[in-house]
């Protein structure tokens, strides 16, 4: 097994660029939805239809990368699973904020809390604890 992962960078390195995606795609995700609700025609540019799908892929590789290296199960830590639950929820919010959200009403909040549960995901990373004390 060790063989067949040989090529693969040092664990630390992919996490680096896991978290520096993280980053990135919150980033993105912020901009776009405050361009969504501002009616911007920046939010029209081809590059927005890119970057922030080409980070959420390399985002999601790191994960799976992660996840084979240190041979765990996503499924095997209650804080894994927490993160797995909140990404689809924070992509269904996400698709409410930016594309199906009838009236901005409607927008402005699914965009509240995308970022209310991309905050969740990240302090359950950093604390690999499901409940985050307050």
């Amino acid at each position: 097994m060790e063989l067949m992962l040989s090529w693969i960078p040092n664990y630390f390195v992919i996490k680096h660029i896991h978290q520096s995606c993280a980053a990135l795609s919150g980033c993105l995700f912020f901009l776009r939805g405050v361009w969504t609700l501002n009616e911007s025609p920046v939010r029209h540019q081809r590059w927005l239809a890119v970057v922030p799908h080409l980070a959420d892929t390399i985002l999601l590789g790191c994960a799976v990368t992660m996840l084979v290296l240190r041979g765990q199960s996503p499924f095997a830590q209650s804080w894994l699973i927490a993160k797995l639950i909140a990404l689809v929820c924070y992509v269904a919010l996400g698709t409410i904020a930016l594309k199906r959200g009838k009236s901005k009403p409607v927008r402005a909040c699914a965009f509240v809390a995308a970022l209310l549960v991309f905050a969740y995901i990240g302090a359950v990373a950093l604390t690999k604890q499901v409940w985050i004390p307050a």
